[in-house]
């Protein structure tokens, strides 16, 4: 965990996976913290950069300075996450207050979205008395108190039964966290709502929700879906307010569906030029896309726009492969060719995180199937732009 400070106070985050993996940004419900997502990120990492970190007062994060807090706040904080990882687009993925982050996103930033995942959540959750109370009753009693009243609230009682200290170890961890920021989180759920605020926004959508849900039932998601123009929902049988937690591999599976680059009818369309352009940036970085771009005349603009959708657009944003995966074959038939570009894919490879040893075996690989002078060039090459001790 590493803590970034924002608007003068203390936001602790996690940053995994390699830097030219798609970002996905993960934002935690009400009460809980980053550590909702621990089992669902390593279904996320091998073809995928994850970002989480706490909301205000709760987990290793700061309590919150001022009076008040907004959608519009918390969506700030997520965004200077996302530019200290160095990202112009990302995923998102956010339940219950998660997802009312995910929502500011969508009306406010909808152009630096990929997607957006909201579960449990909606565009008005509960009424103004609820959380007014509720926030009343935090200051008055404090969190630790009430967590033995709220926390049996998120899960579906087969949750409990399958894990019986699941309660305790919740209640703990909800009672560590600030009073004030809690109660401050409850009365904008209670004050900013969403209605009318989502329709024309052309970012992806996808909704999930629990049907043992009493926090944001069904019918929450249902209203959710129709102010994002019919978005699909999917309610998961048996599961509450936290599907990352009860049901950490079904969600994990359903989310990297959503994630997932539709490359469409590639048979028939080929695949959009725009698709293959995000990932070569992602991939070989942004400066030098530019620089071939800029490098580009009458000659050779049509090829580059060709690489970028066959190369970079039908194959590397392929799913069926991690980008590291591709990366290691790439370098493999480069070195055995003795292709120029190898220099380049060699300073991809660690970009994308490939270690001492994979590329060792890689190009041991390449002594033995194409030729030991083959490998002997590329091992050269790999020393010179700093690979080795």
């Amino acid at each position: 965990m590493a803590f970034h400070t924002i608007n003068g106070r203390s936001v602790a985050y996690r940053l995994l996976g390699a830097e030219v993996n798609p970002l996905v940004v993960l934002a935690h419900p009400l009460g809980m913290s980053q550590a909702v997502w621990d089992d669902v990120i390593p279904a996320l990492l091998p073809r995928y950069r994850v970002l989480t970190w706490d909301l205000p007062g709760h987990g290793a994060s700061q309590a919150v300075s001022g009076e008040q807090i907004t959608p519009a706040d918390l969506a700030a904080e997520a965004l200077a996450l996302v530019e200290l990882a160095g990202a112009q687009r990302f995923h998102f993925a956010g339940t219950s207050i998660g997802g009312v982050v995910g929502q500011q996103l969508i009306a406010e930033h909808s152009e630096r979205l990929l997607s957006c995942t909201l579960t449990n959540t909606g565009a008005v959750i509960g009424n103004p008395d609820l959380w007014n109370t509720r926030a009343g009753r935090v200051r008055q009693e404090g969190l630790a108190a009430m967590s033995e009243e709220i926390v049996p609230r998120w899960f579906a009682p087969a949750a409990f039964e399958a894990s019986p200290a699941l309660k305790a170890g919740w209640c703990t961890q909800m009672g560590r966290g600030d009073d004030e920021s809690y109660a401050q989180l409850c009365e904008m759920l209670g004050r900013d709502t969403f209605t009318g605020k989502l329709t024309g926004k052309s970012t992806t959508v996808q909704l999930f929700g629990g049907s043992e849900d009493m926090a944001t039932p069904p019918a929450t998601l249902e209203a959710l879906a129709a102010e994002l123009g019919d978005a699909p929902l999917e309610i998961f049988e048996g599961v509450g307010h936290v599907p990352a937690v009860e049901a950490s591999a079904l969600f994990a599976q359903k989310l990297l569906a959503v994630l997932a680059t539709d490359l469409g009818d590639v048979a028939n369309h080929g695949v959009a030029y725009a698709t293959g352009l995000e990932t070569r940036k992602q991939v070989l970085g942004e400066e030098h896309v530019a620089r071939s771009t800029a490098n580009a005349n009458s000659l050779d603009a049509p090829f580059q726009q060709m690489i970028t959708r066959l190369a970079w657009g039908e194959l590397w944003s392929n799913d069926d492969l991690t980008r590291r995966e591709r990366s290691m074959i790439t370098t493999g038939i480069l070195a055995a060719l003795g292709r120029e570009e190898l220099t380049l894919h060699l300073k991809t490879a660690k970009r994308i995180g490939l270690t001492e040893a994979e590329l060792r075996q890689v190009l041991m690989h390449v002594a033995i199937y194409g030729g030991v002078p083959a490998a002997n060039h590329a091992f050269a090459l790999a020393k010179e732009l700093g690979w080795g001790e």
